[in-house]
Parts: structure tokens; sequence; C-alpha cells
């Protein structure tokens, strides 16, 4: 089997996509198939460090578009590259034998279906059709637009929760039968544990309270930190609140916020978390608080348990096929049932260390093996469809 990718967000997202694509190529690869071939289509070589996360086993090779054609002549660099991985990679697929292409993030090429090459597409998400409020109007029409071609292209569509799936067969308008549930899984780096000096240096370093709630994601308005602050005056002193994330103009707003409630000093933002320390301030931290209003499937969830820690999140998306029935949910603008969760998974709580047991039980349906051969098998049947 010559399974190609678009890898784009393998070699340039540090987060959220690429973790997703990454882990996926690497666990296929771990897989042991020596009839399984990957071949990585990217618009650039991207990072050096997110490639150098990619397996290096030998049926994994990365493809880059062609630099001598009309296209690349005509074109500015920028513009060729968006061209080729919307349109020009098929032509790039056909000359390499490619059965099956794979969108990782949502999106197929045109003129995929006509050329004989099965698509598959993974759709993590369809906030920017549940709430179009998050999004300008220019991006919320054009990311509309690349799905709607996307599903004319696509042979079948994984979803990674059962929330999506909804998503995709209601606003979509197509069958459910042509989705499959798969979720995703987090790097193993989570469940390691990792040395008490190493996790002495990282709270040094980064100038840590002793006690801390954990919050991870881009500080933005979906993501809901507002609430978790807004739960703090209700919460002991001795609490501090740490989100980790890229900083939106929302931050400011949730700073403004803290002032104005007196607690301040009392929440710290981190900004260009690095994946080891992001591994140390899970096992440093007391409690995973996630009140996003809307995720696709909330992956910093699964991360929480795997790291031993308990977790308070919010309903109304997918969160509670994260997190499974031993975490606790509550609405998204209630401080007080947010407060009164923390308090019931704080250490010395009664319910806490049964709550992170059943709940790292529950997770391990998540493991990559687990998701890649699940991955593989429609990889199989739609090639068997093929022929």
């Amino acid at each position: 089997m010559i399974i190609g990718f678009d890898a784009k967000r393998i070699v340039r997202n540090t987060t959220g996509l690429g973790n997703y694509a990454r882990s996926l190529v690497n666990d296929l690869a771990a897989l042991g198939d020596d009839h399984l071939q990957l071949r990585l289509y990217a618009p650039d070589a991207g990072r050096d460090q997110l490639r150098r996360q990619v397996s290096t086993a030998s049926g994994v090779c990365l493809c880059y578009p062609p630099a001598a054609n009309t296209a690349a002549r005509l074109l500015p660099a920028g513009l060729y590259k968006a061209w080729w991985r919307s349109a020009g990679v098929v032509r790039q697929l056909q000359a390499d034998g490619v059965q099956l292409y794979h969108g990782l993030s949502g999106e197929l090429p045109l003129g995929l279906r006509d050329s004989g090459v099965r698509g598959i597409v993974t759709i993590h998400d369809l906030i920017f059709m549940r709430h179009p409020e998050y999004y300008h109007p220019w991006d919320r029409w054009m990311y509309e637009w690349k799905f709607r071609q996307t599903l004319r292209q696509a042979h079948r569509i994984i979803a990674i929760s059962e929330c999506t799936r909804r998503d995709v067969a209601t606003l979509g308008g197509i069958s459910p039968d042509r989705i499959d549930l798969i979720y995703q899984t987090c790097h193993p780096r989570y469940a390691e544990a990792l040395p008490p000096d190493r996790l002495r240096a990282t709270a040094g370093r980064l100038q840590l309270p002793q006690c801390f709630l954990l919050s991870v994601g881009s500080i933005e308005e979906r993501k809901n930190l507002l609430l978790a602050v807004s739960a703090l005056p209700l919460l002991p002193e001795r609490l501090h609140m740490v989100a980790v994330g890229k900083a939106t103009p929302y931050a400011k707003k949730v700073a403004e916020a803290a002032r104005r409630m007196g607690v301040a000093e009392r929440l710290h933002m981190l900004h260009g978390v690095s994946d080891t320390d992001l591994q140390a301030l899970y096992q440093l931290a007391q409690v995973f608080v996630y009140p996003s209003r809307y995720e696709g499937f909330g992956i910093p969830v699964i991360e929480a348990i795997q790291s031993g820690l308990p977790v308070v999140a919010c309903t109304g998306s997918c969160l509670e096929e994260a997190g499974g029935p031993d975490s606790l949910y509550v609405a998204p603008d209630d401080a007080p049932a947010l407060a009164a969760a923390i308090g019931r998974m704080l250490p010395g709580a009664p319910e806490r260390m049964g709550r992170i047991e059943r709940s790292r039980r529950y997770v391990r349906r998540f493991e990559g093996g687990s998701v890649a051969a699940q991955v593989a098998a429609i990889y199989r049947e739609e090639l068997h469809n093929r022929g």
C-alpha cells in the first residue's frame, strides 16, 4: 500500500493538528507492516525540529513540490506552494503511484476524486460553522468553502469525536455511513513520570507557584479562560491559575478581569512553552481545568489524564467523550459550579485518587497503536473497494 498524506501541518505546526498528524504517521510506521509505504507531501521543508519528530522507518519519506515546472516559474513562491497543496499535488500523487491520499487536517486537493486516487480526510471540528461568531467573515467563508469541496473529493471521512461526526453529517448533509469515528491520541511522553529534580528545575525556571491549577490551549475567547479566573476568588488563596498557550487580544481581557476581581497575582499566563516543559507542568499541577465552550475533541484533556491529573471541564461539546465519566463537567458560564468541582478534585479530597485511576483506565482507548490499527483497517477497506 502506498499512502500519501497532506504533511503541511507535520512540518509546520507545533501543536494541535501538527501533533495529531505526526502521532498518526509515527504510530502507523510503528505497526511494522512492510507492505505500508507512507509518503508525506509538504509544500516545503518547514521546521527542522518538527521533521526530526517524524519516524525514520524505511517506509516513510517526505516529498516536496517540484521546483522545475511551469507553475513554479510563473507563480510567486508562496502562491505556488498554496496551489500545489490545493490542486497541483494530484499529478505528483499519480506519478508516485499513490493509491490513497489522507488529508490529515480537514482538506483534500481539488481533482483528487477524478484522478483514481482514493481520498480520506480527517475532520477535527466544524467550530467555524457551529460558532461563527469566533471567526472573521472572510475566514469563515473560506473554511466552509474548503469543507464543501473536501466532501466532494472524499471517499471516506474520519471524525475524531462523536460530536464532530454529528456535525459533519448534519452541517455537511451527508450520510453518517460515510463517516468513521476514530479518536485521536496524545504523545506517550505524558504517561512518563519525570524525576523530581527535573520537576524542581522547571518550576524554578518558569517561576511557578507552589499550588496551581493548569489550563492548556490558545488563550482565546472560545477557550473561556475567564470562567476559570472567575472561580479563583471562590477557591483557597494559596491556589493559583497557570494558563499555557498562544496569546490573543482576549488574554488582555482576562488579565483585566483578574485585576478587577483581585486575583491578578494568582494568574500566570505562559506562552511559547516547550513540549518538555509542558510535560513537567502537567505533573506539577493539582487539577487540570478546561473551560472551553466548544471543541472537536480536546486532546489536552487526554494529556492531563495520562499525566495523572484529575480534570474539570465544560459541557456543550465533546469534552465528556475525551475525559470520560470520572472527570467533572460544569456549564461554561457557572463559576460557582466550577469552583465547587475543582474543590472535589484537590489533593486530599476523598474522590480524587479514585477518579484519577478510573480516568487513566478510560483513556487507554485512545492509545496510539489502537488508533493507528483502526486507520490502517480503513486504508485496506478503501483499497479493496478501489480494486
